[in-house]
């Protein structure tokens, strides 16, 4: 290197006060001694923290934390370690003179003096406040969405198991109503088999009592009382088989307007099954959406951590 502070290969030494006066006109930098007292800060960090720079001269450092940090087992550990010539970088949270709460992105660097131990510290600042506020004002939107979303997921299963257990007793009473339907039909079947056999009666009374009239024709004058009561049995017997005829097609009728009933009850428990299969199917997706709230909350939680 020369005299004039370049390299024979031309490559520009940067002066170190250059540096520091870029660094300090767009950086927010302020200096403790090692008992943590303020010796000097620039504007921007008094203006960040809404001071002048000459009054923050001579404060201590614990007067720009939290209450609960200052007196914290971080806190002490954080000076300790500064004495230690550890350097320190984390996104940190300070107090304005207002009582403002500011986020800040800081860089705490222990700095020797001439004899080789450390007697400063420099911390170099950037107000993140807005961005801070900005992600958690986010984290916020997305626990709100989240518990929304669990809440809907929440009700949308509470009624549709109030609809499930609604369509369970449709499908109850329609499987009840399907086996009276059936006895019913069985009943029907024995009523037609006791009408067929009344009219098979009826129709060998007939015979019997044409049978009985032409042997009171043989029998002549003898044989007339026993005519008149074959004619009234013959009568009889008409007249129970026109009204088992009648009673057949009440119970066809009867029989045709079950099968309809039967038919129809089928088609609503096939639809009720269906139904509930379909309901199943719901309360599963809302399940998913309950899970899926779950999982943004958590994701919600980790970025408000972060």
């Amino acid at each position: 290197m020369d005299e004039r502070g370049q390299y024979e290969d031309n490559t520009q030494v940067l002066d170190a006060g250059a540096v520091l006066g870029a660094m300090e006109r767009s950086l927010a930098m302020i200096e403790f001694d090692m008992e943590g007292v303020t010796l000097w800060a620039n504007r921007k960090f008094a203006d960040a923290l809404g001071y002048n720079q000459a009054e923050m001269r001579g404060l201590p450092h614990r007067r720009f934390c939290t209450p609960s940090f200052a007196a914290s087992d971080a806190y002490r550990e954080l000076w300790t370690n500064l004495r230690s010539g550890k350097a320190f970088q984390e996104k940190i949270q300070r107090v304005a003179k207002d009582g403002r709460l500011l986020w800040l992105e800081a860089t705490y660097m222990p700095v020797r003096g001439a004899d080789g131990t450390y007697d400063a510290v420099i911390k170099i600042a950037t107000d993140i406040t807005s961005r801070e506020q900005a992600a958690i004002q986010h984290t916020e939107e997305l626990k709100r969405t989240a518990q929304e979303l669990s809440n809907r997921a929440g009700e949308g299963i509470s009624r549709s198991g109030e609809i499930e257990a609604a369509i369970e007793k449709l499908r109850a009473d329609s499987l009840e109503n399907f086996d009276r339907l059936q006895r019913l039909e069985r009943q029907t079947a024995a009523i037609r088999g006791i009408v067929r056999v009344i009219r098979e009666v009826a129709s060998q009374t007939q015979l019997l009592s044409l049978n009985a009239a032409i042997e009171a024709a043989h029998a002549g004058e003898f044989g007339r009382g026993f005519e008149i009561v074959a004619s009234e049995v013959r009568k009889l017997a008409g007249e129970v088989q026109e009204a088992a005829k009648k009673a057949n097609a009440e119970v066809e009728e009867v029989v045709s307007r079950m099968a309809e009933i039967g038919s129809g009850t089928k088609r609503s428990q096939s639809s009720v099954e269906e139904s509930q299969r379909r309901l199943q199917d719901a309360i599963v997706a809302f399940r998913k959406i309950e899970d899926a709230a779950y999982r943004l909350e958590e994701q919600a939680k980790t970025l408000d951590r972060a």
